[in-house]
């Protein structure tokens, strides 16, 4: 049976409704025609050109990303621009793409947030900031780990969960300190640091933290923090949202998640020595 762009279209958007994004977010259909065929659909985290690539390789016929491609405004998408290339390398091959953003990290139970308290086994994971419509909705999650592990554990239990990446999983708080109560949120994640402290949060999980903001932190009551990759934070959706579209849409489409790494930070060197700060 004969599955079009339209019907996976609806299958999406009734999961990561686009009510949820922000305002200035750019979700929803990019480019591709709704009333065309879908047999192959790709989940990954950034429309990079070598995603593209998975999706020519593979024959995909709609690409799904987290991050937009356009969220800022544009006027034209020439192929000589970067942006522009990959709309017409889509167009081309025949392939859509789609983005659920914000409104995947707000959505109830296969979102972006509900997925990553998922691999770390946190129990009675709710929104940290539920929508006002509907409790299940929200940024953020907060639950409990099954058993208290210290915060240099908990380090090691981001580190063995989430996709290894150069930065690694760095945590900025008392090594001891004993963490329960967590609270996750993927992506840039540092503006709900004030509702995981309302909420008890023992530590919060996010990417992207600044140093002066973490620096601020340590000198209050609040929870600990600890900083990952934005690209690991955000990439436990992928394999969720593509079980999940799989199984709403009957098994009609074959269903894959993209073998390719697109966090940015390709090396790190080792700690750093002992010898005195220069300057």
């Amino acid at each position: 049976m004969t599955v079009l762009l339209g019907e996976v279209l609806a299958a999406l958007e009734a999961r990561y409704d686009p009510a949820l994004a922000e305002g200035w977010d750019a979700v929803g259909l990019v480019c591709g025609d709704p009333a065309e065929p879908v047999r192959r659909v790709l989940f990954a985290v950034d429309p990079t050109t070598a995603v593209v690539d998975e999706v020519l390789e593979t024959g995909a016929d709609l690409l799904v990303t987290h991050h937009p491609l356009l969220l800022s405004p544009v006027h034209g998408v020439p192929a000589d621009d970067p942006k522009g290339r990959v709309v017409h390398r889509l167009v081309r091959a025949g392939a859509a793409l789609f983005v659920a953003h914000t409104n995947a990290d707000r959505a109830p139970d296969v979102g972006v947030n509900a997925a990553l308290a998922g691999v770390l086994g946190l129990v009675g994971a709710v929104p940290l900031e539920p929508v006002p419509t509907d409790p299940r909705a929200g940024l953020g999650r907060i639950g409990e780990l099954p058993q208290p592990v210290s915060l240099r554990g908990f380090a090691d239990l981001v580190a063995r969960a989430l996709p290894a990446t150069a930065g690694g999983v760095r945590i900025a708080g008392d090594p001891d300190r004993e963490v329960r109560r967590v609270a996750v949120c993927g992506g840039s994640g540092g503006s709900v640091l004030p509702a995981a402290a309302a909420a008890g949060a023992d530590v919060l999980l996010t990417s992207d933290l600044k140093h002066h903001p973490v620096s601020d932190a340590l000198e209050v009551p609040g929870p600990a923090l600890c900083d990952v990759a934005h690209w690991a934070s955000e990439w436990p959706w992928l394999p969720v949202a593509a079980r999940t579209l799989r199984a709403d849409l009957g098994e009609r489409v074959e269903v894959a998640v993209s073998t390719v790494r697109t966090d940015p930070w390709t090396h790190a060197t080792g700690p750093l020595g002992d010898g005195a700060p220069a300057g």
